[in-house]
């Protein structure tokens, strides 16, 4: 299973700043350490182009994050401060999320150890995304392979608005969203199938609404490319989720997720999104337990 990963590219935040970079090091040096995983599984991502992000994303937007022209306003929404390094990182985060879907695609699941930067937009980032990575690879492997069809499964526990508002009226791809119904952003974007959830909703909430939906989805998309959105975020001690999952309740949600997945013959590329609990060793172990159960529910299924 190829992990590809873009943390070795520092984001260039100023010290004390409220987003939780370290967890991806943090994440990356435990699945190195797990032996769970062989050391030629991790691989550095590669920036991907001005082209291939202008699939998604406006060219003057495109061009102005380059050359480091947002506004304060453009800036401050998004919520990171511009920087060389930023730009860098970003384009690195977009191309692991690409790679991991040609990967997924030919060899049955594959993951970016970030990635979920679902809030952009074509003309602007919020919520910490700059440039919206699942975007920019679905419409790039449709541009590669138009035949195919994507299922994106989006667990983070804020709503995708940025993929949402992106790939609205795309017949290629099909968004299931679960999210707090009462969290950020609080303008929702039309999904083909929506799950709002409500605030402190448990395990066995969560869970049941995932088992009546996620069918839905498999059977309406149609799809052979999967992009999961393994946010560990709803998870009781995260800062910004509102819903009360446990650990063990999103590793069922996982297993779920990535056996049904698997059952209907779906490539599986997992991106991490978001995760903001205090301590960040939870999000790390969260996320750790996602990669772990795609190994373990493909195992001899990996191509």
């Amino acid at each position: 299973m190829k992990l590809f990963f873009a943390d070795t590219v520092p984001l260039g935040l100023p010290e004390g700043h409220r987003f939780p970079a370290v967890k991806y090091p943090l994440l990356r040096e435990r699945v190195a350490r797990s032996g769970c995983f062989p050391p030629e599984a991790l691989i550095p991502a590669s920036p991907v182009s001005f082209d291939l992000l202008c699939l998604a994303h406006t060219p003057d937007y495109v061009r102005r994050v380059f050359s480091g022209q947002l506004s304060e306003k453009e800036i401050r929404r998004i919520g990171l401060p511009w920087s060389p390094e930023l730009v860098e990182r970003s384009r690195c985060s977009v191309g692991a999320t690409l790679s991991a879907c040609r990967a997924a695609l030919s060899e049955g699941v594959s993951a970016n150890l970030g990635g979920g930067t679902h809030h952009a937009y074509a003309d602007h980032g919020e919520g910490y995304c700059v440039f919206n990575d699942v975007a920019v690879a679905v419409r790039a492997i449709l541009s590669e392979t138009p035949a195919r069809r994507i299922l994106i499964v989006d667990c983070d526990v804020h709503q995708g608005n940025g993929t949402a508002a992106i790939l609205a009226g795309d017949p290629a791809v099909f968004i299931l969203d679960l999210y707090g119904a009462r969290n950020f952003p609080f303008h929702k974007e039309a999904v083909s199938l929506a799950v709002p959830l409500p605030d402190g909703a448990n395990d066995a909430v969560y869970l049941a609404a995932l088992r009546t939906a996620l069918p839905q989805a498999i059977e309406q998309a149609q799809a052979d490319l999967a992009i999961y959105l393994a946010g560990s975020d709803a998870f009781a001690g995260d800062s910004l989720g509102r819903l009360s999952l446990t650990k063990a309740g999103l590793e069922g949600r996982d297993r779920l997720v990535l056996h049904s997945l698997r059952q209907a013959g779906l490539g599986v590329c997992v991106v991490m999104a978001g995760g903001y609990a205090r301590p960040i060793s939870d999000t790390v172990d969260i996320h750790f337990r996602t990669l772990c159960v795609a190994q373990e529910v493909f195992g001899d299924h990996l191509r």
